[in-house]
């Protein structure tokens, strides 16, 4: 069915990269979910009335929020497709997780409404009829929800869509929630007790913690996310396949929503090499990463001295006495500067962010470190951090 859906459509739906096509993906999943979740609001509504249930009513007016989720999804899409302009260089990508942060907040106000609505039905609780219709109803309900979370999990994956994600959740939660219904109302045929509200309550909790991890999931990206660690290193090995460059560092990826990445990263290069031909060759790295990532990058030649024995065997000292400090450090721009009364070792280490040391107590570490081989040994220490 979902391909069916996909192929009727979308069309050129294999393309995924082309952003065009990455938007009808968001666009089918908004449109179905607007479909599917009106026709269970309708169904569960008329039900609610029949059986006299909160929670069956309120499943149903969950099934009406998450037909505006749905809504807001499509749009978001729609949005994100506008080109860049004068006011938003970068494009306007990120809409797409500011839809999906909406239905975030959307799932959140669902729960607490759920919470209002099943406390006041513990305290005055009233029965509720059992009705097979009732019971067939939500099961279908729970089969299509379930549906939906499976079609929306693959167009997600298709397109890598934090919007079509946070749908998934809310599906789930859905499927939770009126299964809870279902037993509640199941219940109601053999107990005379009333546990609507308390199911109802219980379906409010779970939702309302759904919807706080999808707020976390969707204001991710929009705070700054690191790429994913394969194609960080996947990005400099192919800048470092390229003839003469020996070294990249500062590699800093920027995502201004899906399939938007801008990039720039210091590639080192042999300092005796003619500058024409570095710049020659950086200007082919750069065309090449945007032709096959889709990415475009600005990359900073940094010239380094290889063919001098002693600033290599000082780099070699260095490297090790930083390593001592912590096994992952590294360092680049290496440069020395000769003295009557001392030799200045100017150069950057590169940490990650994780580190639990602070930049003064890298350097003062690695200071520490080169002082013990050699005091006089000065240096002048730069800490950068990986943006991986």
């Amino acid at each position: 069915m979902t391909n069916l859906l996909i192929k009727l459509f979308i069309k050129d739906y294999e393309n995924v990269k082309e952003s065009g096509v990455r938007s009808a993906y968001g666009k089918l999943s908004g449109a179905v979910g607007i479909a599917v979740n009106l026709i269970l609001c309708a169904l569960k509504f008329f039900t609610g009335i029949i059986t006299r249930s909160v929670a069956v009513t309120a499943d149903a007016v969950n099934n009406l929020s998450d037909a505006g989720s749905s809504v807001v999804t499509l749009f978001g899409f729609k949005l994100s497709e506008k080109p860049a302009d004068s006011k938003h260089p970068y494009g306007h990508g990120r809409i797409e997780y500011i839809a999906g942060l909406i239905v975030s907040f959307l799932v959140l106000l669902m729960g607490f409404e759920l919470i209002n609505t099943s406390v006041g039905k513990i305290r005055e609780p009233t029965p509720v009829e059992y009705s097979t219709s009732a019971v067939i109803i939500l099961a279908a309900s729970i089969i299509a929800k379930l549906w939906l979370a499976l079609f929306n999990s693959k167009l997600g994956k298709k397109i890598n869509s934090t919007a079509t994600k946070a749908v998934v959740t809310d599906s789930i939660s859905d499927t939770v929630s009126t299964g809870a219904v279902l037993v509640s109302v199941i219940i109601s045929k053999f107990c005379s007790v009333s546990v609507d509200g308390y199911f109802g309550l219980a379906v409010a909790l779970f939702i309302i913690y759904s919807g706080v991890n999808l707020v976390r999931e969707t204001v991710a990206p929009l705070l700054g996310m690191p790429p994913e660690k394969e194609f960080y290193e996947e990005i400099k090995a192919f800048i470092m396949s390229y003839d003469s460059v020996i070294g990249v560092h500062d590699l800093i990826i920027h995502d201004y929503g899906p399939s938007r990445l801008f990039a720039s990263a210091h590639a080192e290069v042999p300092a005796n090499i003619d500058f024409i031909i570095i710049h020659d060759t950086i200007d082919l790295i750069e065309r090449d990463i945007l032709q096959k990532y889709g990415m475009m990058i600005s990359i900073h030649a940094d010239p380094v001295i290889i063919d001098d024995e002693r600033i290599n065997s000082l780099k070699e000292m260095t490297q090790k006495a930083v390593s001592a400090v912590d096994g992952s450090f590294s360092i680049h721009d290496f440069r020395v500067v000769e003295g009557v009364t001392h030799t200045n070792l100017i150069f950057d280490v590169e940490a990650n962010r994780d580190c639990k040391l602070s930049s003064r107590e890298i350097e003062n570490a690695v200071c520490s470190q080169i002082s013990k081989i050699d005091e006089r040994y000065l240096c002048v220490v730069t800490v950068d951090y990986t943006f991986d």
